[in-house]
This record gives structure tokens, sequence and C-alpha cells, in this order.
């Protein structure tokens, strides 16, 4: 995990940010979740515990950047915004299988974009977001012994 924290800084560092108590706190909370995502609002409500003074504004800014710098990736789950530690700074085009009853995240090792532009010939793909959801072989365990 503290890899993760160091690594997040470097890359905040390269990106001439400022490491603050606030941004390492930030990281250090978002880093929990690697492999679910979560809601922005629970974040913010986080750090406004943690910082009193710190406003939602920066929260949002702060989020919004380390999805820039590829930090975090974030979703929407219906109208709500939710975001989760990128698990793999090196690598960081990748999809996810979801499981809808707990919302553990796992990183597919393929992409499937190739398929789909072989049925568009000409055309020009800019941007892709492939993920799954469905119900993880945990929850399924679960399931069958209730």
């Amino acid at each position: 995990m503290t890899e993760l924290i160091d690594d997040a800084l470097h890359i905040l560092k390269e990106n001439k940010y400022k490491i603050t108590k606030q941004r390492k706190s930030l990281l250090t909370y978002l880093s929990q979740y690697e492999e679910s995502y979560v809601d922005v609002t629970v974040v913010d409500d986080y750090m406004r515990n943690q910082y009193p003074g710190m406003s939602h504004n920066t929260i949002y800014r702060n989020i919004k950047e380390f999805k820039e710098m590829g930090l975090v990736e974030q979703r929407m789950n219906g109208e709500r915004a939710c975001v989760k530690y990128q698990c793999d700074f090196s690598h960081k085009h990748h999809h996810h299988f979801i499981c809808t009853s707990c919302s553990k995240v796992v990183e597919l090792d393929s992409c499937p974009l190739g398929y789909f532009e072989n049925q568009l010939p000409g055309y020009k793909i800019e941007e892709h977001k492939f993920e799954l959801h469905g119900i993880c072989d945990e929850c399924q365990e679960k399931l069958v012994k209730s």
C-alpha cells in the first residue's frame, strides 16, 4: 500500500503539484478503494471531517486532477460520480469486471477494441471504456449458502 502512495506522490511531483498533507491524506484514503469504487460524496464527507476548513471545490478539484494524472479512475453510478484508486500506474489502459452485489472490481487482462475496430473499417475510434457487470465468485458462493 505504501508503495502505491509513494508512486502517486512521485506522479504529483512530476506534474509540479505540491505535496500537501491534505493531498497525501486524500491519496491515503482513496488507496483503500483499489478494488472497489466509492461515491465521491463519501470521499468529500471524509475529507471535510478530517479538514473542516477544506471546501467541496478543493476536494472535487483534487479528485479531477488525480483523474487527469491517472491516479484515480472515475465512473458514473446512475447520476453519482464514483472513484477508485488506480490499481496499476504503469498500465493505465485497462478494463474491469464490477460485481453488482459487493462492488468488487477486477481488472481484465485484455482489451476488446480490436474486435470492434474490425467491424468499423475506415472509422477512427477516439475513446472507449469497457466494463462487465455481474456477480463475483464470492457473492455467488454466499447466495448458494443462503
